[in-house]
């Protein structure tokens, strides 16, 4: 297991290469839920983080489920 500490209510702004199956390029996500993943391969950690997608305006659009690496989040745990 891994410790990784995402804060609910946190704005994280991740990039498509920390995103797994990055189609629509980086996302701004407001996060209201986060889960481990429970069948990951070794030595490749990744995070389900839920929550409402963020237009530049600030705009809120709809509801996501993005699954970002976990090397990603600890670097940006200090996220308010």
């Amino acid at each position: 297991m891994f410790d990784v500490r995402v804060r609910l209510g946190a704005v994280l702004n991740i990039d498509a290469v920390d995103r797994l199956l990055p189609s629509d390029g980086p996302v701004r996500l407001w996060v209201t839920g986060v889960r481990l993943v429970a069948s990951r391969p070794p030595h490749d950690e990744w995070i389900w983080i839920e929550g409402v997608r963020l237009f530049p305006s600030e705009r809120r659009g709809p509801q996501a489920q993005i699954l970002v690496r976990v090397s990603k989040l600890r670097s940006e745990s200090s996220i308010q």
